[in-house]
């Protein structure tokens, strides 16, 4: 079958589905490679990916592509979801025969759900869906297809879950895909260099943390790997494939997770001579950090989260402050720069902790932050948690753009007072003299970096006064007297 296989046009610039790790709308544009889409794309020479977001394809120009297709995989998104469903019902309009299925975190969780939205959608394939893709597209039926939910004779069949691909070096290489169906220099990520590609070394992370999405609906908890000699072959390929590429990010849930591994694989990319970067966690040690900095890595991007011990232990992340602080040490004492995610609006969070954070993350003082929303994915732990307590409320996990808005309250934190908590965070964190001085200079003497941080802050102030007038309409209906005469009833 000719397959064509989706990351839709969610929303105006969404940047937030396949490949996304936090799939919503970002602060600043930020486009991550469609990679699950790309391994089953991979084994099919007629087929396509179209990662509509960074290539800016809208959404007539997708609908109108169902001409040209027998078979179409489409990745969604929790925020994307309805609106990818009516793309997906415009498609089989426009060709009645093509065969529609959906992948990707949602349809895990929530299978019988989605096949009953609509019936547009033939079936979903639960957690990876490889081969599965793959096998369906060269002739076999969905009865074999494991993972697989479909309808059949007015009941919903759901097959047996498919094991986790363990022989990772068996598939292809998404990198050649690229090469076939994208244009990297629309690919941008504001703490990378441009242009960069990303892939996987690995699969799976063995951390129990309650939000993360990925282990617990899709890549699973068990960690797999490939051979350090694919993964260095791989960028050799990518290297010679790509001229000009300035920068591979390993795009693992957490590349350095096995210190032998890690040095392993810092032997075979060290003769390279290239540079790259990487996900990781605080329990990373000394010597590791050391071997990767003298094997090309230049930025890991690190969760921390939190800066409160409770608020730590309460989303089971598996690290202490004191290891944060040791582990940002090192990593600077080596010469690596650092891009640290936090989060607003986790179990248990006060004011107090929240406060905490801040003066934790001022104290690291690494390079640049990105500073998120608590959001409940479904599937989650977390989700879970919000649940059981009546924590989550009604409204939408994000706006008419998919940028992130709070769907869950505390007792004594609203809606309001977690966006605000993110715009004093950044606030607070960046402008401070050592800060601003820091970004001055690199722009100052850097044309390219000047550019995307004149382009940042103008995304970014436009966000932060779209989330003032949030703010100020929350309060204004808390004091209505319709709120009023509900709060006194």
């Amino acid at each position: 079958m000719r397959t064509l296989l989706l990351n839709p046009p969610s929303f105006e610039g969404f940047d937030g589905g396949a490949g996304s790790r936090w799939p919503a709308t970002r602060e600043i544009e930020s486009y991550w490679y469609p990679v699950w889409l790309c391994y089953p794309a991979g084994m099919l020479p007629d087929s396509k990916v179209v990662d509509a977001p960074p290539h800016k394809i809208s959404i007539d120009q997708t609908v109108a592509m169902a001409d040209d297709y027998e078979f179409l995989v489409l990745f969604t998104s929790t925020p994307g979801l309805p609106v990818d469903i009516q793309i997906a019902e415009r498609m089989k309009d426009r060709n009645p025969k093509l065969k529609i299925a959906f992948v990707g975190p949602p349809v895990t969780v929530e299978p019988e759900k989605i096949l009953r939205a609509s019936r547009a959608i033939d079936f979903v394939i639960r957690r990876e869906f490889d081969y599965q893709v793959a096998d369906f597209a060269r002739g076999k039926p969905l009865e074999e297809l494991p993972g697989a939910s479909f309808r059949r004779n007015g009941r919903i069949v759901h097959n047996p879950e498919a094991p986790p691909i363990e022989n990772l070096d068996e598939l292809p290489w998404v990198t050649k895909v690229y090469k076939r169906d994208l244009d990297i220099t629309r690919y941008n990520v504001p703490f990378l260099r441009h242009p960069y590609i990303a892939f996987y070394s690995s699969r799976g992370c063995p951390a129990m943390c309650t939000f993360c999405l990925w282990p617990q609906t899709h890549s699973g908890h068990r960690w797999r790997k490939r051979s350090a000699r694919d993964v260095a072959n791989e960028v050799r390929y990518a290297l010679e494939a790509f001229p000009g590429l300035q920068e591979i990010f390993f795009d693992d849930d957490t590349f350095n997770y096995q210190k032998a591994r890690t040095l392993e694989l810092c032997k075979e990319l060290k003769p390279l001579n290239f540079t790259w970067s990487c996900t990781s966690r605080v329990t990373t040690d000394y010597e590791t950090l050391k071997a990767m900095r003298e094997a090309g890595c230049r930025l890991l991007i690190v969760g921390y989260e939190s800066g409160d011990p409770q608020i730590l232990k309460n989303i089971k992340k598996g690290a202490t402050v004191e290891m944060a602080l040791r582990f940002t040490e090192n990593a600077k004492k080596v010469g690596l720069t650092i891009h640290g995610d936090f989060i607003v609006g986790l179990p248990g969070e006060t004011r107090e902790s929240l406060q905490r954070t801040l003066e934790f993350a001022k104290r690291l003082d690494v390079e640049t932050i990105q500073v998120s929303i608590a959001h409940p994915y479904p599937g989650t732990e977390f989700y879970s948690y919000v649940q059981e307590n009546g924590l989550i409320t009604i409204d939408a996990m994000t706006d008419e753009s998919g940028h992130q808005l709070p769907n869950i309250t505390y007792p004594g934190l609203d809606r309001a007072e977690l966006v605000d908590w993110v715009e004093r965070f950044y606030g607070e964190y960046y402008f401070r003299p050592r800060v601003v001085w820091r970004l001055v200079r690199n722009a100052v003497f850097d044309p390219v970096e000047r550019k995307r941080l004149y382009k940042a802050a103008r995304e970014y102030l436009d966000l932060r006064s779209k989330r003032k007038q949030f703010v100020r309409e929350v309060k204004s209906e808390s004091l209505s007297p319709e709120a009023e005469g509900q709060t006194a009833g």
